[in-house]
């Protein structure tokens, strides 16, 4: 039986299904990764990106992240692929409970999907940090330079986890909380590198751990199912 059929019949098998997914799931939606080979990590700028995307650079040098973050991590045009539709289908089924996702891109949500946990936040949620008024993306997208809260004119700072910042404690228990409920965990587009969201999947008891990844990860030994393909591709192949 082939691999796809095998990740088939564990899905029909089990009721308690959860995703943990990484950028890998949007690179087919034209969203670039960090660490591949055209992803942010090498890329050209003054600053390394992973300086860039850090709460102490954010603080410091505001025009310069936004410059940035505008350019390359605000992507209003793209749409859900294969994998975020057929997670929102298989939510819809009652076999899948929970996305939990590194992403910051909120396609989950625009493919339909209802449980989403977003362990680094989300370009679409935006504060103002002295007043803490909300503002949409397009808030961002319209403001020129540094966006300013149109009330107290506070710096406006997105909803995303930076580099030395730390994970919502809130998503965090709800995400243990599924990952150890669950009788499959399948992981999808993520070399689970960054800690400590790959570390949530210890949680996991189940029966099936299904891994598909293009490239090879630590945990692939592990996996019950391994999967080296695109995963809109793959997941195009799965019935809800």
């Amino acid at each position: 039986m082939d691999s796809v059929s095998k990740l088939q019949e564990a899905i029909d098998e089990c009721n308690y299904i959860v995703f943990f997914g990484g950028a890998g799931v949007s690179t087919e939606s034209g969203i670039p990764d960090f660490r591949s080979v055209d992803g942010l990590y090498n890329m050209k700028y003054k600053y390394p990106p992973e300086t860039i995307v850090s709460h102490s650079f954010f603080m410091n040098k505001t025009d310069e992240f936004y410059d940035f973050y505008k350019d390359k991590m605000i992507f209003t045009e793209a749409q859900p692929n294969a994998a975020h539709k057929k997670l929102a289908e298989l939510e819809q089924a009652g076999k899948l409970k929970a996305v939990i996702t590194q992403n910051i891109d909120g396609l989950h949500q625009l493919a339909g999907s209802k449980e989403v946990l977003e362990l680094h936040g989300s370009i679409h949620r935006n504060y103002c940090q002295r007043c803490h008024k909300f503002f949409d993306l397009q808030y961002i997208v319209d403001s020129e330079g540094i966006p300013r809260c149109d009330e107290c004119g506070g710096i406006v700072k997105p909803d995303v986890v930076l580099y030395e910042e730390g994970l919502d404690s809130d998503v965090i228990s709800r995400t243990v909380a599924h990952i150890s409920k669950a009788d499959m965990l399948i992981i999808g587009g993520t070399s689970l590198a960054v800690y400590p969201a790959a570390s949530f999947i210890d949680y996991f008891h189940g029966k099936y751990v299904a891994l598909i990844n293009i490239s090879p990860t630590g945990r692939d030994v592990a996996a019950d199912i391994v999967i080296r393909e695109k995963i809109g591709e793959v997941f195009s192949k799965i019935k809800a």
